[in-house]
């Protein structure tokens, strides 16, 4: 069963590839193989851009597409950037401003507390479709510390750790990971479709 890894961006693919790995009888299919339509990111939710991008995806394609949307919510700020995270300073997807602008509107703030969400979301060609969730709780850090991953890793301590994301390696990261928690409770429907079993 061909199924379509529903991204553009490099980074959420590699994530994507390393975490779900191999699952007897699905081959995976990318944007490199597959090219899609970009899917404009116009839902109020991460629920919302999750289900467009997979049924967007998986309509034009004609395969079974699996996307997903994240986004990072902060208590004191209101539960922003939420799903505005990619464009939090401007449309250009700038993670180096997105982080700027959180650092400095965190400035003084001692309640500090956020957590990373993706809702991963399968979609079929028929039109059936699954949600998923994955929720990891943690910190914005005082500034941005490490070199790996993408987005707001630089500035998220997850809860028990002392290092950002970034300062992960991104087989730790992968381990607990809101993503790797989305697409594990995402594996047994994918493990199903490809049994026939959907």
């Amino acid at each position: 069963m061909r199924v379509l890894i529903g991204t553009r961006n490099p980074h959420k693919l590699g994530e994507i590839v390393r975490i779900l790995g191999e699952i007897p009888g699905i081959q995976w299919v990318t944007f490199r193989e597959c090219p899609f339509s970009e899917v404009p990111e116009e839902g109020a939710t991460l629920e919302e851009n999750a289900r467009l991008k997979a049924i967007m995806i998986s309509q034009e394609s004609g395969l079974p597409t699996l996307a997903e949307d994240s986004g990072l919510e902060v208590v004191a700020l209101g539960g922003a950037p939420g799903v505005r995270s990619a464009r939090f300073s401007g449309e250009a997807k700038d993670y180096g401003a997105n982080n700027r602008k959180l650092l400095e509107l965190m400035e003084g703030v001692r309640d500090r507390r956020a957590r990373f969400r993706t809702v991963a979301a399968l979609a079929l060609p028929d039109g059936r479709l699954w949600l998923r969730e994955g929720v990891l709780k943690g910190t914005i850090a005082t500034e941005a510390r490490g070199k790996g991953g993408f987005g707001y890793d630089p500035v998220f301590v997850p809860e028990g750790e002392a290092r950002t994301l970034a300062e992960m390696a991104p087989e730790e990261k992968d381990r607990i990971s809101h993503r790797r928690r989305a697409l594990e409770r995402m594996r047994p429907l994918l493990s199903a479709l490809a049994r026939g079993e959907l």
